[in-house]
């Protein structure tokens, strides 16, 4: 009786440290079908992957609400906190002084960030603490059915036909004015500008701070919205094309010599940033925050990488932290002796 035999399976595809895509992956997203922050959770698994970053190295962190759920959808295989709603960057904070070797990914969102968090936001800016702060910005509460929330536009329209008569808070602006090191907005739908931003900030040693624009598709999302899909489309500016060359391997781009301008990351990586037709110094703050000026008044919703700034030492650097997890630590370096509380003491007397 004649047998068939039955082929071998493929092998799995891995990425340069030997891992599949499996724990690079999350739980089954819950958000709505089509919501922007499910497309922003398979960009940042990719990045990870391609990029070798190993999982248990990663600290996720959020607050409280649809985006801060995110977390839950990528890298399983990692660190995962929810902090109280808008405290996301005093926590962060903590897990990087306990530990310099985690890599902080950050997640929030308009409201998170922009409105009950904004004091927090504000000082983690300032520090320059290593991480991947991601906004995952649709201008509204999508857990309590759709209220403007701080970043939304003027004459941006609720459902309900609400206009917003308030201006926004520009948070690519105010990151770059309060010292992040790492500035860039992007678009969920974007895949390959998003990319490409998302590897950058990973190899960057500072605050990467990442501006999403990502449509609500249950509150804002119509007609009179402008952060809808159709709306970011017809008025996305892009404002350089972007390509990230990692350390580990050598990728090639064909452009226009005097065209480009080439970023060196600490980690030995490069941004190449392809010019279209704008002569722009992404290492300056003054022409960011024209350009950044420029497209609001006329409307546009700019993308690409605003800021970056490499020889700045970061907050970790600054305070002169021990490289060693503190837990690790022998009680003989985190206690002073006798003698020395002693010695405090009968200065005080």
């Amino acid at each position: 009786m004649a047998t068939t035999s039955v082929p071998p399976a493929p092998p799995k595809k891995v990425n340069r440290i030997g891992l599949d895509i499996t724990p690079y992956k999350g739980n089954k997203s819950t958000l709505c079908a089509g919501c922007g922050h499910n497309a922003i959770s398979e960009r940042i698994i990719e990045a990870c992957y391609e990029l070798g970053i190993e999982p248990h190295r990663v600290a996720k962190l959020s607050g409280i609400g649809c985006s801060s759920k995110s977390p839950a959808y990528f890298l399983g295989a990692a660190y995962g906190l929810n902090a109280v709603h808008g405290r996301m960057p005093s926590v962060a904070t903590g897990a990087m002084l306990a530990n310099r070797h985690l890599i902080a990914v950050g997640v929030s969102g308009d409201g998170d960030t922009a409105s009950i968090g904004i004091g927090q936001f504000v000082h983690l800016m300032r520090r320059n603490l290593p991480i991947i702060y991601i906004i995952e910005d649709n201008g509204c509460y999508g857990l309590t059915k759709g209220q403007f929330s701080a970043t939304a536009d003027i004459g941006s329209k609720l459902k309900t036909g609400v206009v917003n008569e308030l201006p926004p808070i520009d948070t690519c602006a105010l990151a770059i004015l309060l010292g992040a090191t790492y500035v860039a907005r992007s678009f969920s739908g974007d895949k390959k500008q998003l990319l490409a931003l998302l590897k950058g900030a990973l190899a960057h040693n500072g605050t990467s701070m990442l501006d999403v624009i990502s449509p609500c598709v249950t509150f804002n999302d119509h007609e009179g919205s402008t952060k809808s899909y159709s709306y970011v489309k017809d008025h996305d500016a892009p404002l350089e094309d972007i390509y990230f060359i990692p350390f580990f391997e050598e990728i090639t781009a064909d452009y226009d010599p005097g065209t480009t301008t080439d970023i060196t990351l600490h980690d030995g990586s490069h941004l190449r940033l392809k010019k279209l037709g704008t002569e722009y110094d992404p290492t300056s703050k003054t022409d960011a925050l024209r350009l950044l000026t420029e497209a609001h008044e006329k409307g546009e919703i700019l993308t690409g990488l605003f800021f970056v700034e490499t020889k700045r030492h970061n907050f970790l650097d600054l305070i002169n932290l021990v490289d060693d997890p503190l837990a690790t630590l022998p009680q003989s370096r985190v206690r002073p002796p006798k003698s020395v509380l002693d010695e405090v003491m009968q200065e005080l007397m």
